[in-house]
């Protein structure tokens, strides 16, 4: 089925409080969630067993759930805890053995979106593990694939002419200091590949505190929060949000439904973030 979702759950530094968290997130209206199979930074099995017990409790289903997953090269790993693949084996063979991982811990018999968590050390890598995700996503066990941390359209570019196919998502940082990764967002928008932000709150405090927003805030009503998160989901954004209060879970869940026009819109804030070009 197609889902459709304006925000995603994000599950990263949640530790033991994940499962907690994600059902928490789940019952406040959340119908994505991103994970990676990453002990670094994730506890993707602890996501699993939130989602198995929402499933088994509630009238949510599987298909109801759109479930994101990383594939985490060596580098992004740490190597003091289990990783989910031989690291001396070929990448196509490590994505393959972290992909299983992915479905065990998830308790899934497929995944909605698999992405890289970064282009890997040379572009011939990372075009192998690339290649692995679209046979994956042939075989019917992945609906879309992409990629994360990817910040040169080049890259994107290689992907398409020389991977197989394009991607389908780009999950980045997007905040202040890349300057709302403007390149990366046209290039997405253009091609209709749906484009994820990170640190969309806590990287930009002075788009969250500025005047514009905090006029728009006090014409609706809503929180800084709630203002930024729909300003995003206006220019064609999804957000990740990984609140760990439930309050403000509801708040993030609650964005997309503020009335928001083109014309209410300040110029001088669209200009803040797009420059000249004003999406």
């Amino acid at each position: 089925m197609a889902h459709r979702f304006s925000i995603i759950y994000g599950t990263a530094w949640k530790k033991e409080r994940t499962s907690s968290l994600v059902r928490s997130a789940i019952l406040a209206g959340f119908r994505a969630v991103d994970t990676a199979c990453q002990l670094k930074h994730y506890r993707e099995d602890l996501v699993g067993d939130a989602l198995q017990q929402i499933f088994e409790t509630s009238n949510i289903k599987r298909e109801d759930i759109f479930i994101q997953t990383k594939f985490t090269s060596i580098s992004g790993q740490d190597r003091q805890q289990p990783i989910p693949y031989d690291p001396s084996s070929t990448v196509a063979q490590q994505v393959k053995s972290s992909f299983s991982t992915s479905l065990r811990n998830l308790k899934t018999t497929y995944i909605d979106s698999y992405i890289l968590h970064s282009p890997l050390d040379t572009m011939e890598l990372t075009l192998e593990a690339w290649r692995v995700l679209c046979e994956l996503q042939d075989k019917g066990v992945v609906k879309k694939i992409g990629v994360s941390n990817t910040y040169d359209v080049r890259i994107l570019e290689m992907l398409e002419k020389t991977g197989g196919r394009g991607a389908q998502i780009v999950q980045n940082r997007w905040y202040e200091g890349n300057g709302f990764d403007k390149e990366v967002v046209n290039y997405c928008k253009e091609r209709d590949i749906q484009y994820q932000s990170f640190w969309t709150l806590t990287g930009s405090p002075g788009l969250l505190g500025s005047p514009d927003v905090t006029s728009l805030c006090e014409q609706k009503r809503v929180t800084p929060a709630q203002m930024l998160y729909r300003l995003v989901q206006y220019w064609g954004i999804v957000p990740l949000a990984g609140s760990t209060n439930e309050e403000h879970m509801q708040d993030g869940v609650e964005a997309e439904q503020i009335q928001l026009a083109a014309e209410e819109i300040p110029r001088g804030l669209s200009s803040m973030v797009w420059g000249t070009r004003v999406h």
